[in-house]
């Protein structure tokens, strides 16, 4: 019986018809296979035992002197073999198999988990700079690595599917989805002999399936010693509801030999308790930093505190600009309009606010508690009213009960303190799930003959065009859509309502008042799945409008389809508007611009209060410290005097630049300054704290080394766009260059097999139609972005690296002869595949690895060898040949060429052996700790080395 031990890693065999690469495989009786020059996608498992075919070894064919063709050969099978290289040599164990190019300085957070024996690490950069992909690169080194076997991501339930789809996408990890509605068919798959995750090594879960009792208990006995990626991890650590979540991640990191990267925009969120709780999941004691910001006078608390600092990466977006490495980040154009309550509306709106405030005093005067409560509702209300008639009308309609009958409640029962949290969190935009938040908030009104004259009221309205508010909406969208047709951009808007009634109006209103644009309505009402095919539906239009509730604000990406954000209903929490602008402004976003609109009432109270006293403050904090912080939590009385302070107010006034300009007077100043001093000690310990975490961030110049030496080893977007330019141009293929890194390719003049391999990669795409490609990123607007392990480099690396091995075409030669003025003596220049098995020593042993690499090799033919590798070999590579030879006498120098190298095997072995000390070095160095946990690693090369092509200078005037 055929086994591992007769075909050893690394080694090539012949089975069905066709030669393999023996990979690692931990089955017994069993032998893992990668097809010759195939990809991870066809790689099998087989037991030879039972094999139709013989399982036998295969000799790689060495070039020879019928095999000679052009210079351009060398260089076109070296790019082609460097692409087709998954687990290459180099610092990392998985950028082989990433399908994009990681910015430098997401290594950043990578580097930092590599250097803990146990990954526990906090990732809290700014929206949109890419956490899931710096999370993803730690989890894809860890398991390439063999130091995990399996991960689970905790996150919301509305991010469920699109983490799947980015893992798949950008990590070639295929992982479920765990959902209320997905779980029965996954047990369904899993044998009464298997766990859980053992059947599903990645999985995606959803918080709100996996808080209750039942499933919590289910979670917990079947993780076992899963890794752990929590996304949103602030939303686990407030209070209420949320305290389910944080008791599982507590029990989950009581583990200490756990790994657990949380991820999370807004750590603080403005509550400090949280804040702390977060910073527990990490460990216990740091719990125990009440204030981070304090010169603590114990040298406990101060090596605890820098010891925190290792384990939280927090950046602004200025920050990654200063990395090498082009950061793709788009400008951000902001602009303000305005529209007063006028005529009926304006009427419509002072009457409510009247009858409320009436309402909320007598309510205050007989019962405190009650009076502060109504004061609250009374402001979700006018919100509601200033959103839009649909709004108005179900606001007014959707009540509780009577003053009277909520009377019944005391001021300390559950019922009431439930009653005024959910006041509070409408009129704060708290960290409740979004989809809860664009449901209304029942108000408290009197069932009077009052109350049915203004729900009268809303209802005569709601049919009328005259909204002053839709009115500038459209004018704006007017504007920009005529504005962005002179410049040839693209305005591709996302509207952001807080109500479901307001999305569906906006809608409806937009579909008539734009009937060549595309428009769609995504709330809460939709499931996850419903919201994401109607984005990509829409995505597919021309001129696409998305009108959505705050469903879409978090976590979501929109940046691949939309470019511009309008808040058509202005936010309390200032945070909530930058999640929002961050759907659209974050790393990937495929335009130069995204244009940000904020539009608010002019002459209305609710939008003074929120404008001035909130928006104004919070983006000079942006201004000033580069990132947002949220309110501070302060105490209710303090919260309530704001909103009375603007609810009494008959009118606003403006300046003289038309701005909203809210004077609180004397009555209210005092409150007003203890939140703005409240929260500029807040703004000053954030100032502080990150000033202590950036000393403890890598430096540009740390990440230089380990990235330089990544894009050698892999290639990078330049390397892949000239191989595409040239593989394409040698095999006659009809493109068409559409900018500096842009092509249109007719895929009907490539190859047979080629095209047939297209097909079965992209099976839903019709490729009569020819193929917008781009190797920049983010590409252009419609094109797609291709990368080293993209279908159309894979099948073109394959057909010529296949084609020159067996001989069945011409297009990449493995062997020539050539003048030079570049050397002054007779060199060859070798093409080597060289493998690696990598093994680890210690009682840990994690799954055998193995590394391969391409290696240009110069070598003089003439005196005492000297060798030139991969840098010096590739400059004469890019030089070009100064004079022609005749047939005899490149056969001659090829021949002589592979004689030395047969002669001189012991030279090659050293050369591998050596770069397997350096590639063991590079493992090592990048992962300090794991010398006390996995122990150290030894690298042996697999030689023979694959000599794939020869190819000789001769020094230009010599013959």
């Amino acid at each position: 019986m055929a086994d591992t031990v007769t075909y050893p890693l690394g080694s090539l065999v012949k089975v069905r018809g066709r030669e393999w690469v023996v990979e690692p495989c931990d089955l017994k009786d069993c032998i893992k296979l990668r097809p010759l020059g195939g990809t991870d996608d066809e790689t099998q498992v087989i037991m030879p035992s039972i094999e139709y075919t013989k399982l036998e070894s295969a000799v790689f064919p060495a070039p020879n002197t019928t095999d000679i063709g052009r210079f351009e050969s060398a260089k076109l099978l070296r790019d082609a073999l460097k692409l087709k290289l998954t687990n290459a040599a180099g610092p990392f164990r998985s950028f082989g198999h990433l399908a994009f190019e990681p910015r430098s300085y997401q290594l950043v957070p990578l580097l930092m988990a590599l250097k803990m024996p146990v990954v526990r690490l906090l990732i809290a950069d700014d929206v949109g700079i890419g956490k899931t992909i710096e999370a993803g690169l730690i989890v894809k080194e860890l398991y390439e690595r063999g130091e995990i076997s399996k991960f689970v991501v905790l996150c919301p339930p509305h991010l469920v599917t699109q983490w799947v789809t980015e893992l798949k996408e950008h990590f070639n990890i295929d992982a479920v989805g765990i959902t209320a509605r997905s779980i029965a068919n996954l047990e369904k798959e899993v044998s009464k002999t298997e766990q859980f995750f053992e059947h599903y090594p990645a999985a995606v879960i959803s918080l709100d399936y996996i808080k209750s009792d039942t499933h919590r208990d289910w979670f917990k006995t079947h993780i076992d010693d899963a890794m752990l990626v929590v996304d949103e991890a602030h939303t686990c650590c407030v209070g209420g509801g949320r305290q389910l979540r944080f008791s599982l991640l507590q029990d989950l990191a009581a583990n200490e030999e756990r790994h657990i990267i949380l991820l999370t925009a807004t750590p603080h969120s403005g509550d400090e308790h949280a804040f702390n709780n977060l910073l527990s999941l990490l460990k216990k004691d740091y719990a125990g930093l009440d204030d981070l910001s304090v010169d603590h006078s114990s040298s406990e608390k101060m090596k605890l505190r820098e010891d925190l600092g290792r384990h939280l990466v927090q950046r602004r977006r200025i920050d990654v600009m200063n990395y090498p490495g082009k950061a793709a980040f788009p400008d951000r154009k902001t602009k303000e309009i305005t529209y007063k309550l006028t005529g009926e509306w304006g009427d419509f709106f002072n009457e409510v606010r009247e009858y409320c405030v009436d309402i909320a005093n007598r309510a205050e005067i007989t019962d405190g508690f009650k009076g502060r409560m109504m004061w609250y509702a009374t402001l979700a209300l006018l919100r509601c009213i200033s959103s839009s008639p649909l709004a108005a009308k179900s606001a007014l309609t959707t009540r509780l009960n009577s003053i009277e009958e909520n009377a019944k409640l005391a001021e300390d029962t559950a019922e009431n303190a439930a009653l005024l949290e959910g006041y509070i969190t409408e009129t704060y935009d708290g960290e409740d799930d979004t989809e809860a938040n664009d449901q209304f908030v029942s108000p408290v009104l009197e069932d009077s003959e009052a109350v049915k004259r203004l729900i009268a009221k809303a209802e005569s309205l709601s049919g009328k065009l005259e909204d002053p508010k839709f009115k500038c909406l459209a004018k704006h969208l007017d504007d920009m859509l005529k504005m962005v047709k002179k410049t040839g951009d693209t305005y591709r808007p996302v509207i952001f309502c807080k109500y479901i009634a307001t999305a569906h109006y906006v809608a409806d209103q937009l579909k008539a008042e734009f009937p060549k644009c595309s428009v769609a309505c995504v709330t809460g009402e939709l499931t996850n799945e419903e919201r994401e095919e109607q984005v990509r539906e829409l995505a597919e239009s021309d001129s696409p409008i998305l009108v959505a509730t705050d469903c879409l604000s978090e976590g979501i990406n929109l940046q691949d389809y939309f470019n511009a954000v309008v808040h058509y209903d202005l936010a309390w929490n200032p945070t909530r508007h930058e999640q929002r602008e961050g759907r659209v402004d974050r790393f990937g976003q495929q335009c130069k611009n995204v244009w940000c609109t904020m539009l608010y009432g002019a002459d209305n109270p609710v939008d003074g209060l929120i404008f001035n006293v909130i928006l104004r403050k919070a983006e000079k904090i942006k201004e000033d410290l580069g990132i947002s912080v949220p309110v501070p939590e302060d105490n209710g009385n303090i919260r309530v005097a704001l909103v009375k302070a603007a609810l009494l107010k008959k009118y606003v006034a403006t300046d003289k630049n038309g701005q909203l300009e809210l004077d609180f007077g004397e009555e209210f100043a005092t409150d007003v300054n203890n939140v703005e001093k409240n929260w500029q000690r807040a703004i000053d310990k954030e100032r502080r704290n990150r000033t202590i975490f950036s000393q403890q961030s890598l430096k540009p110049e740390e990440i230089m080394p380990e990235w330089d030496k990544t894009k050698d080893a892999l290639g990078d977007s330049e390397d892949v766009q000239k191989f595409f330019d040239v593989a394409t141009t040698r095999l006659n293929a009809a493109k068409e260059r559409a900018s500096e890194h842009a092509f249109t390719l007719d895929v009907k003049s490539l190859p047979p097999e080629i095209r047939s391999q297209l097909q079965a990669s992209f099976p839903k795409k019709d490729l009569k139609k020819p193929l917008k490609i781009s190797f920049a990123y983010p590409p252009p607007q419609g094109y797609a972005f291709i990368h080293r392990t993209n279908p159309i480099v894979e099948s073109l690396s394959s057909y010529l690296l296949e084609g020159a091995l067996s001989s069945k075409n011409d297009i990449a030669a493995r062997s020539g002869a050539y003048e030079s003025e570049s050397v002054q003596e007779l060199t060859a220049i070798y093409l080597l595949r060289v493998r690696y098995q990598l093994r680890n020593t210690g009682k840990n042993t994690p799954k055998l690895m193995m590394a391969e690499e391409a290696v240009a090799v110069a070598v003089n033919l003439v005196g005492e060898p000297r060798i030139l590798e991969n840098g010096d070999v590739n400059a004469l590579l890019e030089e070009s040949p100064t004079g022609n030879l005749g047939e005899p006498v490149i056969r001659d120098n090829v021949a002589r060429a592979l004689d030395f190298y047969r002669n001189n095997t012991r030279l090659f072995a050293n050369l591998a052996q050596r770069r397997g000390t350096v590639l063991s070095e590079d493992h090592l160095r990048v992962r300090s700790a794991s010398a006390q946990r996995y122990g150290t690693v030894t690298v042996e090369p697999c030689l023979p080395a694959d000599l794939i092509g020869c190819y000789v200078l001769v020094p230009g005037g010599d013959l």
